[in-house]
């Protein structure tokens, strides 16, 4: 148990009717301790019934543990006593695009972005959708800060079911110059016209290697992670390292070393790197042990700038 969950845990103990379980529950559920996070979230809806933020907390609780259905019903009960709630409006685009409901995800993706104007991983996310749908970014929101521009495309023949889907990481200042717009070459261009779970399939090739962009949430924007069965376990994968970023800016911070830029780990069986991306997101790749280290490091360098451009940071 972290000193964190530790601290809470004593001062909900202390006084049960307080708000405390919401920092309480996302702290677990950042950990991966869902279970424990969702009995934090149901007691203290038990108490606090009309409470917004402790809705969203179960619904982000229900996504992590693969309840759609559930987060978007909470989620739909956050709007009812938050009408203008910019997180419910992006989880509900997230359920719809992971469910394969292209046009519903738009939709509330739109109202995320007017809601909360400022916020660029919301735009990254719409641009994502629009991008599948075969849309022009041009219809992106007049006062929506700039994305990468990408000609339009024909909608893939078949759409996944997982999700795009970004998170608040702070709003921009109004008074911010605009984001450059990075140069994209033509191989990038071709990479952003595919589905997203192939953004990084030229830079694979043949070899037994992944990558998986995720955002500061965990969930996945684009990428994917087959299990020796052949099942894309990209989500699960997400969850486990959701919260995995700022463990490791708090331990560079304690030890006083900067900010963190890579972790290795060598198993009997493969070489994993996890690295921080754009927008406070996390980008691993893997690949065959038997892949010099230089090598993997290298795939991993190529598929950062992949995924800055992907979601509309510098190049």
């Amino acid at each position: 148990m972290s000193d964190e969950v530790r601290r809470l845990s004593d001062e909900l103990a202390r006084d049960p009717a307080s708000l405390v379980f919401l920092p309480l529950g996302e702290a677990l559920r950042r950990q991966g301790q869902l279970d424990i996070a969702l009995k934090v979230a149901v007691r203290g809806l038990e108490r606090h019934p009309h409470n917004a933020d402790a809705h969203d907390l179960l619904a982000r609780i229900a996504v992590d543990r693969g309840e759609l259905e559930r987060a978007f019903d909470e989620w739909d009960m956050v709007l009812r006593f938050a009408p203008g709630h910019a997180g419910a409006k992006r989880g509900m685009g997230f359920v719809c695009f992971r469910q394969g409901r292209l046009e519903d995800a738009e939709r509330y993706l739109a109202e995320a972005l007017e809601a909360d104007g400022g916020d660029q991983s919301t735009v990254a996310a719409l641009a994502t959708v629009r991008r599948s749908l075969g849309r022009p970014l041009s219809e992106m929101p007049a006062h929506a800060p700039t994305p990468v521009h990408v000609p339009p495309v024909v909608p893939a023949r078949e759409e996944p079911a997982w999700l795009t889907h970004t998170l608040r990481t702070g709003e921009a200042s109004p008074a911010a110059p605009a984001p450059r717009t990075p140069d994209v070459g033509p191989r990038d261009r071709e990479a952003l016209s595919r589905n997203p779970r192939a953004l990084f399939a030229d830079l694979i090739g043949d070899a037994d290697q992944t990558a998986l962009l995720l955002d500061a949430d965990g969930f996945v924007l684009a990428g994917a992670y087959l299990a020796h069965d052949g099942r894309d376990v990209a989500q699960e994968v997400g969850a486990e390292l959701s919260g995995v970023s700022d463990e490791a800016q708090r331990a560079m911070r304690h030890l006083d070393l900067g900010d963190w830029s890579q972790i290795i780990v060598e198993t009997e069986v493969a070489s994993v790197i996890l690295a921080p991306a754009a927008l406070g997101g996390l980008l691993l790749v893997a690949a065959d042990r038997a892949m010099p280290l230089g090598s993997v490091r290298r795939f991993l360098d190529r598929a950062l700038a992949r995924g800055r451009i992907f979601v509309g940071g510098d190049a």
